[in-house]
């Protein structure tokens, strides 16, 4: 697991090039979280439940203060993978917000249940949701 944590962490692919959407991210800020998260290998396995691991890395990286919500959301979706849990729910960064606003959502909010949206979006499980949202979000009506 400490490889998926590493490639996690350091935003980038089994490839070793980075995600372009975090490719602002300063590489100090990434090897601190690496660090950390490695440190902490255990307690992720511990995680019962995809919320367990997103509070836990926001917990965790709270420190690093230029890691934002969706590297947060990325790097537990990714590890989350790997342990075998999985969002239940939408959770909406800045990307996602936009597209839950287009959609008459309150942008305030932290994650959206899947029964909250449009049938044609519930057909999606939430990971692929908070893509459609992010992707799309000047699209949506």
């Amino acid at each position: 697991m400490s490889d998926a944590i590493r490639l996690a962490a350091l935003a980038v692919s089994s490839k070793g090039k980075r995600y372009s959407h975090q490719r602002r991210l300063s590489k100090t800020a990434l090897e601190q979280a690496q660090d950390i998260l490695l440190e902490n290998e255990e307690l992720m396995r511990q995680s019962q439940d995809f919320d367990d691991l997103f509070l836990l890395f926001e917990r965790l990286l709270s420190s690093v203060k230029e890691l934002g919500e969706l590297y947060i959301y990325d790097t537990a979706l990714r590890i989350g993978a790997k342990i075998g849990v999985f969002p239940e729910r939408v959770y909406l960064h800045t990307g996602t917000r936009i597209g839950a606003k287009a959609l008459g959502f309150d942008g305030r909010m932290k994650t959206l249940e899947v029964s909250q949206l449009p049938e044609w979006l519930q057909q999606l499980q939430p990971h692929e949701i908070e893509d459609v949202l992010c992707i799309f979000k000047e699209m949506l009506p």
